[in-house]
């Protein structure tokens, strides 16, 4: 019988020994977008065990660019769910679970364990939010899980590994690289510079190799430094991380968990959209086909397993609804009238 992983096995760090590691595995990836979809093609292809993909978000026509799980057909599915059917396509012999959530601070410790409990192996940064980030830094501490940090936009991106233990003299935690978010408004977003398909393909690969070396045990092998890369300026910098442990570190030293342990945020406007996500402040699951039934007296709905959406009429608004109760309204990036609609035709 052919292995598939021949080549892979031929490696004199990864071999057997790794491969049946590699088997034993979970990552789990937050965020479906650009970074998210090559690394997760690249980690199933690698007989990583189980993948779970965790993204609120749907397909759009402009993901299709640099998001490279997806085609034309599948515009307007949960992005979870359209990889996860991808990665049964690429790779049968791996489990991949899809969430269609909202990775926050109220479902992330459910999110990222398993049925038993487990927390995962690896944490992989799909993200394109530093509040989102910053939860993400705050789960890998405190369930003592390797989070690899990565971004892009324009033509430039930044790669990192953090490794437990962290503090300590061990290892920094992202809090004690990026203080804390940087203010609204004030960074380029993919909304506003644009992104380069080849720049994420090139970050993302990265970062799915320290995957690699991480769940096959190869901790030593690590990348130890920031890594900063413009691939159309032809620059690449480097920041060893063993220079940023902060001892004050409220994250990694003192332990306490901001952000996760934080209350659900308000109304948030969606990278590159012309939509603002509005979030119950109680999880709960509701029946999409009530509420298609109640939407489709306001306009025109279809409903999936995942989601309730449709335009309503005389708003010049797509509302879309998911099984938790989440909304995304489009058609306007005012949270106010985001919030009035989903009050309206939701529920308060």
């Amino acid at each position: 019988m052919t292995d598939r992983y021949h080549r892979q096995r031929l490696l004199p760090d990864i071999g057997n020994a790794g491969q049946t590691r590699l088997g034993r595995s979970r990552a789990l990836i937050v965020g479906c977008g650009a970074l998210g979809c090559v690394s997760a093609d690249l980690l199933a292809r690698a007989g990583v065990g189980t993948i779970t993909i965790v993204d609120r978000d749907l397909v759009e026509e402009t993901n299709l660019q640099r998001q490279t799980l997806f085609d034309e057909s599948q515009v307007g599915a949960p992005k979870a769910a359209a990889a996860a059917d991808r990665l049964a396509a690429v790779n049968s012999g791996v489990r991949t679970i899809p969430v269609v959530a909202d990775f926050a601070a109220s479902n992330a410790e459910r999110i990222a364990a398993d049925d038993a409990g487990h927390a995962p192996d690896v944490i992989l940064d799909g993200t394109d939010n530093f509040e989102t980030r910053f939860l993400i830094n705050d789960l890998a501490v405190k369930l003592g899980v390797p989070y690899l940090y990565a971004g892009a936009v324009g033509t430039s991106g930044m790669l990192a590994s953090f490794l437990p233990p962290f503090g300590a003299d061990a290892s920094p935690c992202l809090r004690c690289v990026f203080e804390g978010p940087p203010p609204a408004g004030s960074q380029p977003t993919c909304d506003t510079a644009g992104v380069m398909g080849p720049l994420v393909s090139v970050v993302a690969s990265l970062q799915a190799g320290e995957a690699i070396k991480v769940l096959t045990g190869a901790h030593d092998s690590v990348r130890r430094t920031l890594l900063e890369i413009d691939v159309w300026g032809n620059s690449v910098r480097e920041v060893p991380l063993a220079g940023l442990l902060d001892p004050a570190c409220p994250c990694c030293a003192a332990r306490t968990f901001a952000y996760l342990d934080h209350a659900e945020a308000g109304p948030v406007a969606i990278c590159g959209r012309d939509a603002v996500q509005v979030t119950p402040g109680v999880r709960t699951r509701i029946d999409l086909d009530a509420v298609a039934e109640k939407l489709r007296s306001h306009g025109s709905f279809t409903t999936t397993r995942f989601l309730v959406r449709g335009l309503l009429d005389g708003e010049s608004i797509e509302l879309t609804v998911f099984r938790d109760g989440r909304a995304l309204v489009g058609g306007t990036t005012d949270p106010a009238r985001a919030r009035s609609i989903y009050a309206k035709y939701i529920g308060a």
